[in-house]
């Protein structure tokens, strides 16, 4: 697991302009961190097919980046929970908005996943996907264990960062800077707006 490095914000695209405070992750960064995941993911289910499941949205960079530094035979498909809705809390309520196209029992499953923090959702979707039969480990690009509320084993992280609000590179706020390049703590007036 790698630790996030504290960088001046690089010149902001026009849609974000004033709203990063800091750089955590550039993208070469997380680019060499993804390699390796890809690497030691490879070793580790190498003679077997393997069924990578992304969470929706935010795992969505993440996901297309790894798939390339898996040499194996997969499958892709995608879940979605409903849980955050556009502000900064989770609504404490799991639902599975999309589940798996493809059936499960027996299958390996690798979940990936943009950020863990309270741990609930992928705790949840884990159980969900055990039920249907299928061996699930849980790769995340991203770990807060400061907003752990439940334990969460994770047999593949990129890094770890602290308990600040986190955008880019697949993470949204609000729906909006999953297309930064990087992954960045936004500005708390960014996002304390939405909240009032």
């Amino acid at each position: 697991m790698k630790q996030p490095s504290d960088m001046e914000p690089p010149d902001q695209p026009a849609f974000c302009q004033g709203q990063i405070s800091q750089v955590l992750l550039c993208p070469e960064q997380i680019a060499a961190r993804v390699a390796e995941l890809g690497e030691q993911i490879t070793r580790d289910y190498a003679g077997r097919e393997l069924t990578v499941m992304g969470v929706m949205n935010g795992a969505c960079v993440f996901l297309s980046d790894l798939l390339r530094h898996l040499d194996l035979p997969i499958r892709v498909d995608f879940v979605a929970v409903h849980s955050y809705g556009s502000g900064t809390k989770s609504s404490g309520q799991l639902e599975m908005v999309k589940g798996p196209t493809c059936p499960l029992c027996g299958e390996q499953v690798l979940l990936v996943e943009d950020i863990i923090d309270t741990g609930w959702t992928i705790s949840w979707l884990r159980q969900q996907l055990e039920k249907q039969g299928a061996e699930v480990r849980i790769c995340s690009l991203l770990d807060k264990p400061e907003r752990r509320e439940t334990q969460v084993q994770v047999e593949y992280l990129g890094f770890e960062v602290p308990n600040v609000f986190v955008v880019g590179y697949g993470i949204d706020f609000a729906h909006h800077y999953r297309n930064l390049p990087y992954v960045a703590v936004l500005k708390p007036e960014a996002y304390e707006v939405e909240k009032s």
